[in-house]
Parts: C-alpha cells; structure tokens; sequence
C-alpha cells in the first residue's frame, strides 16, 4: 500500500513590538533598535513611537512596518497624493522635504566616511520644488476582462500591479492636466485590449505622448490619436515594437541648457528633474572651474548634457558614451550650438579603454556621470590621466564611496560633496563630488 506525505506548511508568527525610531536612512525608511537588532521600519519617523510589525528577520537587523503610530514627529507632514502608501513611486511624502534632504545627506556622509576612513560632510544640498518637478513618466497599461476597464497608472512596490490614477502630484502640472483626458482616449480606443505603455515627456516644446502598442492600430484608432494630441497640444509618437518611433504629430522635442538647445529623441535619457539638472550643471561648471585652455574628458558623457554647457568654455571637450544613438544625437547637438571643438566617441566604458583614440589624449580635467554601476572600470585610466580635477556626478552612493577608494589611494582628495535633492519624496539619492589631486 503506497503512503503519501505532505510537508508540514510552516506557520509563521508576525512579532508585533514597541519602538521608537532614532534615524531616518536614505531611503526613508525609519531606524530604530530592538534588543540589539537593527530595524529598518518603514512609516516611522524619528522621535516617534510606534507599535511595529516584523516582516523580514536576519541575524544582525530586521525589516518591519508600522501597524500603529503612539506619538508623531512635527516633521510628519500630510502626503499631497491620494495613492501614497499603494502607489510605489513614493516612499516619502509623510515626511518634511527637509527631514528628507538632511536624511539623505546624512546617510552618505556616513556611508563615505567609512570607505574613505575619515570624516566626510556633505558641503551643501541642491533641492527645488518638492512637487510638479518630474518631466517624465512611463504608465502602465492593463485591460482589466472581469470589468471592462483600462486601467493606468504605476506600479505597487516590489510588485507588478498597477495602481490606477488620475493624477499624480509630482509630475509637471502640464502632464498632471493629461492623465485624465489619455485615460479616456486610450479606453475608447479599438486595440484598448492590446496596449503596453505611455510615456508622457514634458519638452521646451511642449508635452508628448509615446504610445506602444502590441498590434498595429486600426485607421479608426490612429484618428482619434491625432484628434487627440491636436485637442491637447501634444506630440504624438506611435511605437509598434521597442526599436520602431513613429511620429505623428507634432516636432521633435527638446530643451535649453545654459543658452544652448538640445534637441532629443523621445527615448533617450534625460534628467527627469529639469530644475534640478539646470543646477546641477551650473555647480559642476564651477567646481572644474573650466579656463579657455583646459582639456576636458566628460565620461559616461550621454547626449551632451554636460559636455554642450563645458565645450562654451574650454579649448575642447572630448565625451565617450556607451549608446550609439546618444552619441549621434551629441554631435548633432554640438553642431546645432555651432560648437565646434567638442567630439564625441561611442565605447563602453565598462571594457579596456587604453586603445582608444581618445585615450592618449592630454586632458587636465575629467568629468564623469556613471550609471548605478559606477565606473571602477574606467577610473584606473583616469588616474593614468593625472587631471587636476575630477567632478564624480554619482546616482549610486553604494558604488560612489567604491569608487572614492580608487580616487584616495591614487592620490585624490574629496574636496567638495554635494546633496543632489533629484527626487523628492524617492529613496534614490544622486549627489556630486569635486576630487582634486594632492
């Protein structure tokens, strides 16, 4: 006779405790300690006591939430968006803009200072509107059979369900005004069933609509587009795959820097925090303190961002960039401004760089803006370089203090660190840092 086993299911038992939170890390969430154990707890503040919910558990530090909230912080502020706390493109809006920045800046002084193995303050911290700052937002898209409905909006955290909205409070009134009016024109739409996503882009220009769509429209479908992005003053770009943009209505987008006009394609990366980048830009201008005889490198260089503004100041400007398509939209860009002593170079910067053309050339100051991998890869032939000054424009704090290390042994000072407040409200921290040889 044949005996069958099931195993046991395992019954976990949610440990409810008392805290209270002394530390905000620089993603937001609350720190507090119990018998010895870190816990990171999101929904709490510091100075506030909370009865918590343990919902990851490791040796040394746990993660939990707050079931219940015995005395608030006057930094609590009341979150402006109806979805926080569902939606998962803000993890921050309970706190003050302030209890943000100085949590952030914190946090990376902190994390610096033990890489580097000396004391390391953030300088100063660049913020600006704390809402209606982004210029970009990618929604997704999902036809709900059981109702009928499309749906749009954002991702839940560390889930793939969308959260439906109607507006958003971060993104730039003139995107906010459309989400309503796309919501309805994408759910008349025949192919309702078969769309992937929009991406809304506020330009110089104006705004703009990318579509994706799954299957090719009908010329039904297509007019009420066209009416639409005419009725609302947005360019409209129709992509059937992910290589393929169609415009249809509408001019190429595009926005100004420091007197210059960069022009872009609807997909390729742009700061999404255009005041912020106007700042940015200027404090990275002043840092390297460019002269009409300087040589700069600018890494990692993108479409141009920092390169154009630099290439109006200096004897020239070399910027290397992994994607094709930026690198040709930058010498586009070079030539529109009529800037001529800038060149641009496509190569990944994550592979040997020593047989470049570019690489033996004499540059006396560096630039670089890595992605969250950071450029361990390429520091070791900036070094080789001996620039007077490197500007590190870093999204990844965990890979900025990395990299810092590099910098330190060959010599290099951390001279200057600022706090980049690109996303409020967000746990991603972008700051910048002006090394300076001994």
């Amino acid at each position: 006779m044949a005996q069958f086993y099931s195993a046991k299911r395992r019954v976990t038992t949610r440990q409810i405790m008392t805290v209270t939170v002394t530390d905000l890390d620089g993603s937001g969430q609350g720190v507090a300690h119990h018998h010895g154990k870190t816990l990171f707890v999101s929904g709490a503040l510091p100075g506030e006591q909370a009865e918590v919910e343990i919902v990851e558990e490791k040796r040394s530090w746990a993660r939990a939430r707050t079931k219940r909230l015995l005395s608030t912080s006057p930094e609590r502020v009341a979150p402006a968006c109806p979805y926080f706390g569902r939606c998962g493109g803000c993890q921050q809006q309970h706190a003050s803009p302030e209890l943000q920045q100085r949590s952030k800046a914190k946090a990376l002084s902190r994390l610096l200072s033990q890489q580097i193995g000396e004391p390391v303050a953030v300088e100063n911290i660049i913020a600006g509107s704390a809402y209606g700052y982004r210029r970009r937002a990618r929604l997704g898209l999902h036809y709900h059979a059981r109702s009928q409905t499309l749906q749009m909006g954002f991702r839940q955290a560390a889930s793939s369900e969308l959260v439906a909205i109607t507006q958003c409070p971060v993104l730039k009134p003139e995107l906010d005004a459309l989400l309503q009016p796309l919501h309805q024109v994408l759910s008349s739409l025949q192919a309702v069933r078969r769309l992937g996503h929009a991406e809304l882009v506020l330009a110089d220009n104006g705004p703009l609509l990318v579509l994706r769509h799954l299957d090719p429209l009908s010329a039904a479908d297509r007019e009420k587009l066209e009416r639409f992005s005419h009725s609302q003053q947005v360019a409209l770009f129709l992509a059937p795959d992910s290589e393929t943009l169609e415009q249809i209505a509408g001019e190429m987008p595009f926005y100004q820097l420091d007197g210059l006009t960069l022009t872009f394609s609807p997909r390729d990366f742009i700061q999404v925090n255009g005041e912020l980048n106007q700042q940015m830009v200027a404090q990275a201008m002043a840092w390297l303190d460019l002269q009409p005889t300087d040589r700069l490198l600018d890494l990692f260089c993108g479409m141009g961002n920092f390169t154009l503004p630099s290439g109006k100041r200096v004897e020239n400007v070399t910027g290397v960039e992994g994607v094709a398509a930026l690198v040709a939209k930058g010498a586009y860009n070079a030539g529109l401004n009529n800037l001529n002593n800038i060149a641009f170079y496509q190569h990944n910067l994550e592979e040997e760089v020593t047989a470049q053309p570019w690489a033996a050339e004499g540059f006396n100051k560096v630039l670089l803006d890595p992605a969250r991998a950071g450029a361990a890869e390429a520091i070791p032939h900036i070094i080789k370089l001996a620039p007077e000054s490197v500007v590190y424009v870093s999204c990844n704090p965990t890979t900025l203090a990395r990299d810092s290390q590099i910098f330190l042994a060959a010599g290099y000072r951390p001279e200057r660190i600022t706090l980049l407040d690109m996303f409020p409200h967000t746990g991603h921290v972008e700051s910048m840092v002006l090394f300076s040889r001994k």
